[in-house]
């Protein structure tokens, strides 16, 4: 039997062989966060920014030394560029309609406020004939793609539960744009965990889900407990906390997959104490094995995702790539498990019988 080898285990996607310009339109905190630092880890050239409001863009370009456009119509004139939506959701129509028809484009997560606007920008990326992806980088993250090669190659078996547990305290405060959004802990967090899932269980028959707030503050959701149906074999739950406030000691950002044969456990590092974070952790216990396995990783989720999810799509307009990962068509699946749990969750519970 082959001895399980944690450092054979893939980690990276190859990086275009010519890089292509990135424009990016928004200059929030994830664009000097995540975006930028991992663009420029990448070799990717920034062409430039913009932003409406242009005293927030004129600072983050000059913190990042790129231009800061003018306008919409300026930054999507520049030639041969990739176009990075660092938008809030309800902004990625009004931009995707302004550029060239077959760009290459990623937009950030979520796809739209809801499955209606989802729909709609996926209706403007094939009438446009853009090379659309979602911005669902977590697949990308090293400690990802390492367990789903770890999967693929069998040394877990046949998965049959999936458990993702957070209890942290997420500063949301770092996010303006969410003040006063009906929807945020599913559609704004908890989607890439969803996503995430679907890429390792394939689309599931339905959801039981329940999301709400804390008294504590006024962000609409916070809290959301989640059951996905995979019928009789895979058990897949989330129990997602963001309001842990009392100190690192018993807070916690983890999964635990488990398969016939063997298991892995993951820390998402990056979400406690966003945005500083702790390093993310993988350990397998592989198939024929009487231990646990650490595999060291070689990056991040923050920022190296974020390098891995642009390498796909510059690859994929380039032809290095076959598959788009997360393509609009795929990421539109999303954004359906999501309307989906928002349903459920605004629907009554099973009622427990009176005592007759």
């Amino acid at each position: 039997m082959t001895e399980f080898d944690p450092g054979a285990l893939a980690q990276s996607w190859p990086l275009p062989k010519s890089p292509r310009p990135i424009v990016t339109f928004g200059a929030g905190s994830i664009v000097g966060d995540a975006h930028y630092p991992a663009y420029r880890k990448g070799g990717f050239p920034i062409a430039g920014l913009y932003d409406p409001d242009r005293e927030k863009a004129g600072k983050l370009g000059e913190r990042w030394n790129v231009q800061a456009f003018a306008s919409a119509e300026e930054a999507a004139s520049v030639e041969g560029a990739v176009f990075d939506l660092a938008t809030p959701p309800s902004r990625h129509s009004d931009v995707l309609k302004v550029l060239p028809e077959g760009a290459a484009v990623l937009i950030q997560k979520p796809m739209g406020s809801d499955l209606q606007e989802a729909t709609r920008i996926l209706e403007i990326c094939r009438d446009r004939k853009l090379k659309a992806a979602v911005n669902f980088q977590l697949r990308f993250a090293p400690m990802m793609l390492a367990l789903k090669d770890a999967v693929a190659k069998g040394w877990l078996g046949e998965v049959v539960d999936f458990d993702a547990w957070l209890a942290l305290a997420t500063p949301w405060q770092l996010w303006p744009f969410l003040k006063g959004l009906p929807r945020i802990e599913i559609a704004m967090h908890s989607i890439h965990y969803l996503d995430l899932v679907r890429q390792l269980l394939g689309d599931p028959r339905g959801i039981h889900a329940k999301s709400i707030g804390h008294p504590n503050h006024d962000v609409a959701q916070t809290r959301t407990s989640a059951i996905l149906d995979y019928g009789d074999t895979v058990r897949c739950a989330l129990s997602i906390n963001h309001d842990h406030d009392f100190g690192r000691r018993h807070q916690a950002c983890e999964f635990r997959i488990c398969g016939t044969q063997g298991a892995a456990y993951v820390q998402l590092g990056v979400n406690l104490d966003y945005p500083h974070g702790e390093p993310d952790v993988l350990q397998i216990r592989p198939r024929g094995a009487d231990n646990w396995i650490d595999v060291p990783l070689e990056g991040t989720w923050f920022p190296d995702a974020f390098v891995g999810r642009m390498a796909n799509l510059q690859r994929f307009a380039s032809g290095e790539d076959g598959e788009l990962v997360s393509s609009v068509e795929d990421a539109w699946k999303t954004m359906a498990l999501v309307e989906a749990a928002y349903r459920s969750s605004a629907q009554p519970a099973t009622s427990i019988p009176e005592i007759p």
